[in-house]
C-alpha cells in the first residue's frame, strides 16, 4: 500500500508542478497540433489523409512524451528535489514507472489529437484500433524512456531539449513517418531498424494504410524489447548520475 501511495503521489506532483509548463505546451502539444492540421489540410481527398494519419500519430507521441520528461526530469536535477524522492518507500523500477507514466498518458492524448481532425474528413469505423492503441501504448512507452534517458544527462530544460532534437528530428526520416523505408539510402535503411519508433509506425500503417513491413505479432514483441532495454539503461543511468 505504501509502495502505491507514493507512485501516485509522484504522478500527481509531476501533473500538478510539470506538465503544463511551456516547452510541453510548445512541443508536446502545439507543435504536432500545427503540424497535423497543415498536413490534413492540404492532403487531397481521403487517401491522402490515410496515408499521412500515421505519421502524424506517431510524431506527436514522441514529441508529447520527450518534451514532457526534458521539463520534468530537468527540474527535478536543477531543483534536486530528487533527493526527496529517494526517501519514498519505493524501488527505482517503481520510481522510474511513476516518472515516465504521466508522459506516456500525455502522449496517447497526443496521439488521437489527428485522429480527432482526421474524422471531420475521412471515416475511420472500419479499423482495427484496438491493436492502434497497443501500438500506440507502445510507442509512448519507448518515446518516453527514451526521453528519460536523455534528460537524465542534462542540467537545463533548453540542454534537455537540444539533446532531445538530434534524436527526434532524425527520426522524422528514418523511421517511416513520412517517407517510407524502401526509399531511404542504402546507406541509412540499416539505422532505422535500430529505432523502435520504427516498429511502432510500421504497425500504425499496417493497420491504417494496409502497408507494412513487419507483422503486427513481431513488431509489438520487438517494441517490448526495447522498453525492456530501455528501462533497464534508464535505472542503471539514474544510478549512476543521480545517486552514486
Amino acid at each position: 500500500m505504501k509502495t502505491v501511495i507514493a507512485f501516485w503521489n509522484i504522478l500527481r506532483k509531476d501533473i500538478e508542478n510539470y506538465y503544463l509548463k511551456p516547452p510541453n505546451i510548445s512541443w508536446g502539444i502545439i507543435f504536432p497540433l500545427s503540424w497535423s492540421l497543415m498536413q490534413l489540410i492540404r492532403s487531397q481527398g481521403s487517401i491522402g489523409i490515410m496515408e499521412l494519419l500515421p505519421g502524424l500519430m506517431a510524431m506527436s507521441v514522441l514529441f508529447g512524451t520527450t518534451s514532457m520528461l526534458a521539463v520534468t526530469i530537468t527540474f527535478e536535477r536543477k531543483g534536486r528535489s530528487f533527493d526527496r524522492l529517494l526517501l519514498a518507500p519505493i524501488g527505482i523500477g517503481t520510481l522510474v514507472l511513476a516518472k515516465i507514466l504521466g508522459a506516456i498518458l500525455f502522449g496517447i492524448f497526443n496521439a488521437f489529437v489527428p485522429v480527432i481532425f482526421a474524422v471531420f474528413f475521412i471515416d475511420l469505423s472500419g479499423l482495427n484500433w484496438a491493436i492502434i492503441f497497443i501500438a500506440v501504448v507502445l510507442i509512448a512507452m519507448t518515446s518516453a524512456l527514451l526521453g528519460l534517458l536523455i534528460a537524465v544527462s542534462a542540467k537545463e530544460v533548453f540542454e534537455a531539449q537540444t539533446f532531445s532534437n538530434f534524436f527526434r528530428f532524425p527520426m522524422l526520416f528514418l523511421c517511416g513517418l513520412f517517407i517510407p523505408i524502401d526509399d531511404l539510402p542504402a546507406l541509412l535503411k540499416p539505422i532505422s531498424f535500430f529505432l523502435p519508433l520504427t516498429y511502432g509506425t510500421d504497425i500504425l500503417n499496417g493497420m491504417i494504410t494496409g502497408q507494412s513491413i513487419f507483422d503486427a505479432l513481431f513488431n509489438i514483441a520487438t517494441m517490448l524489447v526495447f522498453a525492456i532495454l530501455l528501462f533497464y539503461l534508464c535505472q542503471r543511468n539514474i544510478k549512476e548520475k543521480w545517486i552514486l
